[in-house]
């Protein structure tokens, strides 16, 4: 829904341009990058575990799974990858439910608030990171 969604919080592009933004700068950086974005948690978590073997690190945004994702969680313990966990808007700033993070304790890194240019700045940190 992104580019649909309330622009003051989550910016105008869509999340086409995001990926493209990101592929962009993995292909700067010399790495392969691959998105998936769904609604259902369980799909999250198949994908995820389906490409812990060939990955290196996970960049994700849990979207509402932030606040009550616990299986997603887990399944991100279970891939044993650093995870870099971002947000457009600044959850910290936002409605009360909004601030606590199931994800945050396990992240690496939380990147909140800093628009769509915060995908940018995690798959910089998480490169960083694997070097």
């Amino acid at each position: 829904m992104l580019g649909m969604r309330d622009q003051s919080h989550y910016g105008s592009k869509t999340l086409d341009e995001i990926c493209a933004a990101l592929v962009e700068r993995a292909t700067e950086l010399g790495v392969e990058i691959f998105d998936f974005q769904s609604n259902h948690e369980g799909a999250l978590i198949d994908f995820i575990q389906a490409q812990t073997a060939g990955a290196d690190g996970i960049i994700i945004n849990p979207g509402a799974l932030t606040h009550y994702g616990l299986s997603l969680m887990d399944a991100l313990i279970d891939a044993k990858l650093p995870v870099v966990e971002v947000h457009l808007s600044d959850i910290h700033s936002r409605e009360e439910f909004r601030q606590k993070s199931v994800i945050e304790p396990i992240a690496s890194k939380q990147i909140s608030g800093h628009g769509w240019q915060g995908y940018i700045e995690a798959l910089d940190m998480l490169v960083e990171e694997l070097k």
